[in-house]
């Protein structure tokens, strides 16, 4: 009963907008085919006899048409294309059922005319299907290239999530965006009753499925929700690649579907095939998340040894919990099905629909729904692979959470090092915002999205830039082929002052633009101006140095990124030794960590972080507690301690308020008002600066958030912990201030 010939569908239509459709189409290397002269498209009705019945069905059919043949772009490569493959499940499962067509919940992305009616193409209402499609059509030239998708430039996923500012690739996202979502999973889960109550099996409860090649979904990640997110953690947004590739149609030929393998190869040259592509890892990722010892291996080798720990501990808990072993079949339908003989394995008897699992929980729920998630979009690793880790990741977690016995993630790792860990608070901010939802104000941009460094290298300024997955490789390199890096000759810090690695280690020059804190002792002089030291000021607030200025600590005195206070002698850049003297010669460029094996040359025991910080070059106990062998990351954390009492004696004594302090909660430093050492939620910032005060409690945040500083400049970092105690009239009995050190001694 199936109609196997089905070229364009509406040639009459189409031939009316040839002006706009042709040049849709075209581009340099134009290819074409011809339509059959004598041949267009129409929809018809006709009986068809089946079993005890005679029904009317409507399919798309070709009819005798008079005229010449009419030459289309691009004709043959769309018609050897999965999109025209007229023998495929996709467009002719329902050609058996009963009425035969396709339904209004299937029709968008299963026919031509359904698409249409999604857009509002055909004169109906836009953003749903009015009506089935009659069977018989394809994806057709018409689906995307009509008087609506020359315009289309946002999409809502099944999240209801609107992504705007889209190109072409729109017309892809429509269908290739899933159908559920982590709103879907929860909504489904509410429906039976099981929000409060994860671990009970219920009839109500059943297997929610994304449905095939979601890879929009992957590659928006968070930002579309298209896996299940579990509440209160973070996730990684859009996947991007390099600017000229970040999108369906510019990685992906938009007629045969193919990748454009020739393309990939210019970066990635090892690539000989496609597949091949399942072998690419960048230097970025240089974490072993599936924990099997193998940091070489492509990111889909890694996602596939995470699913593996995921299904395990799903059969687990469906064994513990739902009393009956979980099993998994991809190519047949409900997928999930019951291990009858719990062997382990699923035999053809076991994969029927009739043994479907149907000893559901929500928690079990959430977990399969995101194992699918990982199976139904095969380029999953390419799309968006490190926000796949993270909802399998999560799952395990979840699951491991429920059973007496959880699985082993010991080795497990769930997110990339900083400067590509896009799902954390550094790239993330801005996404909750209510006015300028996922851009980065041109304050921030600079170190907290991809694209603001080359603009500030490049232009001198940075404006707001959109929000990123974190740092990529146009970041850092200029040209992504020969990963040659932006020239960085010197860095202005905060205070005013230039300064440079030289010609030793000029790429090091980079990450002091962004590792230098936003305030100096200039800046807090400013603000203070000649105000008396120790009296109450409204005019003042705290300033905050900010994260991780180790090139502040590195370069101390010179650049003066902590309070250096008057009459006082501070030192300069730490000279350690020859080739270990720069950021990138103590630390793996793309990994962060520090070459550990490098310092247990000279430093015995120092093979691990714990051992670094048990280094120390003099005998001097500059802490006064008795112990001159303890590291020096052991004195500075002591003299630390001992500045914050005396910030909080000495807030109680001149300003009559108690102050505490609180390194992950922004402003930091908070009004005990009630004196019971916590910070209640009404309990603000606090507000009753002095000088004296301010310097000490920026010192204080100085040596917090750099917390390399034992490293970058004990001695420096030991000096303004010293200055800062005896400012708020802290006892320094029993202390010594850190002598001053030069690169001659």
């Amino acid at each position: 009963m199936r109609n196997n010939k089905r070229p364009l569908i509406f040639l009459l239509v189409a031939l009316l907008m040839a002006g706009v459709m042709l040049v849709a189409c075209a581009n340099d290397g134009t290819q074409t085919g011809q339509t059959p002269a004598a041949e267009v498209t129409r929809i018809v009705t006709e009986e068809v006899e089946v079993p005890g019945a005679q029904i009317e069905v409507t399919r798309i059919v070709e009819v005798a048409a008079e005229g010449p043949s009419v030459t289309i772009p691009f004709y043959d490569e769309w018609a050897a294309s999965p999109h025209n493959d007229t023998e495929s499940e996709a467009f002719n499962h329902w050609n058996e059922e009963d009425p035969i067509e396709v339904p209004t919940d299937c029709a968008k992305c299963h026919s031509t005319p359904g698409y249409k009616d999604h857009l509002g193409a055909d004169g109906s209402t836009a953003g749903i299907v009015d009506a089935p499609a009659p069977i018989g059509s394809t994806v057709e030239c018409e689906a995307c290239h009509n008087q609506v998708t020359l315009t289309k430039t946002s999409v809502v996923f099944p999240s209801g999530i609107e992504i705007t500012n889209l190109g072409d690739e729109a017309r892809c996202m429509e269908c290739h965006q899933g159908r559920a979502s982590t709103v879907s999973v929860d909504q489904r889960i509410a429906d039976a009753g099981l929000t409060e109550d994860l671990d009970t099996v219920s009839e109500d409860m059943g297997f929610t499925n994304i449905h095939y090649y979601a890879a929009a979904a992957t590659q928006y990640g968070t930002l579309a929700k298209g896996g299940y997110e579990y509440a209160g953690l973070p996730y990684d947004a859009r996947f991007d690649h390099i600017p000229s590739h970040n999108t369906c149609i510019e990685c992906h030929d938009m007629h045969t579907l193919q990748i454009k393998l020739d393309q990939c190869q210019a970066c990635h040259t090892d690539v000989e095939s496609a597949e091949d592509l399942v072998n690419i890892r960048m230097a970025g990722s240089q974490v072993d998340f599936d924990g099997d010892g193998n940091m070489e291996e492509g990111i889909y080798f890694e996602i596939e040894g995470v699913r593996e720990v995921l299904f395990a501990a799903m059969q687990a808990y469906s064994t513990e919990v739902s009393g009956i072993t979980i099993a998994y079949n991809e190519a047949a339908y409900p997928y999930f099905f019951s291990d009858t003989d719990a062997d382990g394995t699923l035999s053809e008897t076991e994969a029927v629909f009739d043994n479907a699992f149907n000893a559901w929980t929500a928690r079990l729920a959430k977990a399969a729904y995101n194992y699918q998630v990982s199976r139904k979009d095969p380029g999953m690793y390419a799309h968006g692979g490190k926000y796949i880790i993270q909802l399998l990741f999560d799952s395990i977690t979840d699951l491991n959470g429920a059973i007496n016995t959880p699985v082993d993630t010991a080795a497990l790792h769930r997110i990339d090092h900083g400067h590509f860990a896009g799902s954390e608070e550094a790239f993330r901010h801005w996404d909750g915002e209510e006015e300028g939802n996922g851009v980065v104000p041109g304050s921030c941009a600079k170190c907290h999205s991809a694209t603001g460094q080359p603009e500030f290298i490049t232009e001198g300024v940075v404006t707001s830039q959109p929000a990123s997955n974190g740092l990529n490789c146009g970041t850092c390199h200029n040209d992504v082929q020969e990963f040659t890096l932006y020239e960085v000759p010197s860095v202005r810090f905060p205070s005013g002052a230039t300064v440079s690695f030289g010609e030793r280690d000029s790429a090091a020059n980079m990450c002091l633009n962004c590792h230098q804190g936003r305030e100096s002792t200039v800046s807090v002089d400013r603000l203070i101006g000649d105000k008396e030291p120790d009296v109450v000021s409204e005019d003042l607030r705290f300033l905050n140095i900010h994260y991780f200025a180790a090139g502040a600590t590195l370069f101390g005195t010179e650049v003066k990124g902590a309070y250096e206070f008057a009459g006082q002698e501070y030192t300069g850049f730490n000279e350690h030794v020859g080739t270990f003297n720069s950021c990138t010669e103590c630390h793996d460029t793309h990994a962060l960590q520090i070459v550990i094996e490098d310092c247990g040359e000279c430093h015995e025991g120092a093979d691990s972080l714990e051992g670094l910080r048990t280094i120390r070059m003099t005998d001097v106990d500059y802490d006064g507690d008795g112990d001159a062998t303890e590291g020096v990351y052991f004195e500075i954390d002591t003299m630390r301690e001992a500045l914050y009492a005396a910030i909080q004696a000495y807030a109680v004594a001149v300003t009559g308020q108690a102050i505490i302090y609180d390194a992950h909660a922004y402003p930091y430093w908070f009004g005990d008002l009630d004196g019971n050492g916590r910070i209640n939620d009404d309990e603000g910032g606090f507000a009753a600066w002095t000088p004296n005060l301010l310097r000490a409690a920026y010192n204080y945040q100085d040596s917090t958030k750099d917390p390399g500083g034992f490293a970058h400049n004990s001695s420096y970092t030991l000096q303004i912990l010293f200055d800062s105690i005896q400012a708020v009239d802290g006892d320094v009995t029993g202390m010594t201030r850190a002598e001053v050190r030069t690169f001659d001694n």
